[in-house]
């Protein structure tokens, strides 16, 4: 047996890496996040395809919110950096959009036809332009909320981690992510990848600064692997080391494909940490 990281081999470091080893009904819930999502899109207002980059896939999909200078809550889509896209994003919208802020699903390239720094600099850009552009969609530009799942959550860090972080902004919500991306190098998910050393250590948000956001909320499912639940606690106490506010849960009955259906969904630890922070949720549903 030859160890590719810490105390694992080949085999077992692709299997703490593969998520659905913990979620034996994956493909049902993938299945449901896009129809939710499909549905969101007949039953709101929705400004599909809205480019906020150069790129082919620097599109998102743009929920408006009932009131003008609401906040908005952008959720940026796992799958490895590999799959998935903005399309099977939008399962959250309808509860956003209900307790009173815009929702936009955001795209990004993917591997291997774009490279891990691409990915990051269109969810910074991303951002950006939504930040900028409050006025002109209906939101408010200083109340614009991040989160992600998986690599989803992984960009959104990378993008406000780093030199060039940025925007700041006033809260962002981080689902079952990956903060170190070293032991991603001696994985089967690099085979798309294609990571250094360098590259790794450098867009891995466990070895940056402070987050630009305000606040942090990191979650994970009860029912995900040692790796999975490693990453999050090594990078919560990264944080509480620079002294970031930072939420720490783990939910238990959701596993690592399921939790992002609790983001805007009031009586979730999840759904509640976000909608509070975002200034949306009643004292009655608070208590």
């Amino acid at each position: 047996m030859t160890i590719v990281y810490g105390a694992f081999d080949r085999a077992a470091l692709d299997r703490e890496y593969s998520p659905s080893s913990r979620a034996p009904d994956f493909l049902r819930i993938l299945d449901q996040a896009a129809a939710r999502s499909r549905q969101a899109r007949a039953d709101l207002a929705c400004r599909p395809d809205v480019r906020y980059g150069p790129g082919p896939a620097e599109r998102l999909d743009y929920f408006p919110a009932t009131r003008p200078g609401a906040p908005l809550f952008v959720f940026v889509h796992g799958g490895h950096w590999q799959q998935c896209s903005k399309e099977e994003s939008a399962f959250a919208a309808p509860r956003f959009v209900k307790a009173g802020a815009a929702f936009a699903a955001l795209g990004y390239g993917l591997a291997p036809g774009c490279s891990l720094g691409s990915m990051v600099e269109s969810v910074r850009r991303g951002l950006r332009w939504l930040c900028e552009r409050g006025a002109l969609l209906g939101h408010a530009g200083d109340a614009v909320y991040a989160g992600g799942s998986s690599a989803g959550a992984h960009l959104v860090a990378a993008a406000l981690s780093g030199p060039e972080a940025g925007p700041r902004l006033p809260g962002v919500c981080l689902l079952s992510g990956v903060y170190d991306l070293e032991p991603i190098r001696s994985s089967y998910v690099n085979d798309a990848l294609g990571l250094d050393r360098e590259t790794a250590r450098r867009y891995s948000p466990l070895r940056g600064g402070p987050l630009a956001a305000q606040s942090v909320i990191v979650a994970r499912g009860a029912a995900e692997t040692f790796e999975y639940a490693r990453q999050q606690r090594e990078f919560v106490e990264a944080l509480r080391a620079r002294e970031q506010p930072v939420r720490d849960l783990v939910v238990v009955g959701r596993n690592h494909f399921d939790l992002p259906f609790d983001l805007g969904r009031v009586g979730t630890s999840v759904g509640d940490a976000v909608l509070a922070r975002m200034g949306l949720l009643r004292p009655a549903a608070r208590s």
